[in-house]
């Protein structure tokens, strides 16, 4: 018999989940943290699968697992761990991982107020404010360089119809799909319809559209699916709603979601740099966004040249307990289930 026992703490990101392992991940093999997300993949993701489905978790679980930096310059590295899959990046992760992580003394930062951490998609920077009693209140992500990968592609999604849609990438990549003929907007969709629609557009856009990141071929296909229309409170931009995995949707706004979003609009010339962002989630949480700067992409293996740009994500978690969680190998339901 062997048993695992994994200390994680739990906390949410605007309403969504995140799960930190504190204790008990596995040891991973690589030189960078991109490495080891394939050393994960290939030898330990029942960890995932154990801790993110049911019985552990639930279809929008999401977490971390902590580990040192190769870059004894860098504050630490995060591996991010989710049901849809061990992903390059992740911001509502981050922003819940750091919260996390500060205030429970996981990690002890090199300059007050800055963290830079390691992560599969690379190197990120932090700016975060605590208050007098050490919590974290505020947390802005700068993300990996996003851009927008494909434009006015078409698919026919059963029932729907014609649909018209954008690809980008923000440290993950987005379908993302904007009022038109046969799309109302957010504002007239159900979260049933996102769940019953989104896994049709992700097969059906994974079929003409080939996404392999220029710098990474480790990062490649559309996992998501961003569903947009006009937001709710006065002073949001847009509102939006993720779908991940097999049956979930983001409770926050999205934080790789929030930079592909942007690379969309600031391609095509409607936002621009240094302009704020609001992105209202399908709940009501808002993250607050911006351009920060324009970069090029691929540059280093000698293909063309991508535009792309550098963005900001700010938000907020916090803590909603510590959670000790066992895996039994005898447990016939160890390394989890979903029910699709």
């Amino acid at each position: 018999m062997t048993i695992h026992t994994f200390n994680c703490i739990d906390a949410h990101t605007c309403g969504n989940p995140v799960r930190l392992v504190a204790k008990g991940g596995p040891k991973l093999v690589g030189n960078t943290m991109s490495d080891k997300r394939q050393d994960f993949l290939q030898h330990h993701d029942w960890v995932r699968t154990a801790l993110m489905f049911e019985p552990r978790g639930h279809a929008m679980m999401s977490g971390s697992i902590l580990y040192k930096p190769t870059n004894p310059n860098h504050d630490g590295a995060i591996l991010f761990i989710e049901t849809s899959g061990c992903l390059p990046m992740c911001g509502h992760g981050t922003i819940g991982t750091v919260t996390i992580a500060l205030q429970e003394g996981l990690w002890t930062p090199k300059v007050k107020g800055q963290l830079t951490l390691e992560v599969p998609a690379g190197a990120i920077k932090i700016e975060y404010q605590q208050d007098e009693d050490g919590l974290v209140t505020d947390v802005r992500l700068f993300n990996v360089a996003s851009y927008l990968a494909y434009e006015g592609l078409v698919i026919n999604c059963p029932e729907l119809g014609e649909l018209v849609i954008d690809v980008a990438y923000g440290g993950n990549y987005y379908a993302i799909i904007e009022p038109q003929k046969n799309f109302a907007g957010l504002e007239h969709f159900s979260a049933a319809q996102v769940l019953k629609f989104s896994p049709l557009v992700r097969e059906a856009i994974n079929k003409i559209a080939t996404c392999v990141h220029p710098e990474d071929a480790s990062v490649n296909g559309i996992r998501h699916v961003m569903w947009t229309g006009k937001p709710k409170k006065p002073d949001s931009s847009a509102s939006n709603a993720v779908f991940y995995g097999s049956g979930a949707i983001d409770r926050s706004p999205c934080g790789t979601g929030t930079s592909a979003r942007m690379a969309q609009l600031h391609a095509k010339g409607l936002l621009q740099q240094g302009e704020a962002f609001i992105h209202e989630s399908i709940i009501g949480s808002q993250f607050i966004g911006k351009v920060e700067s324009t970069t090029t992409i691929g540059s280093g293996l000698g293909k063309n040249k991508i535009t792309g740009i550098m963005t900001s994500i700010q938000g907020w978690a916090k803590v909603t307990g510590y959670n000790t969680i066992i895996v039994d190998s005898k447990d016939p339901y160890a390394h989890g289930f979903e029910v699709n």
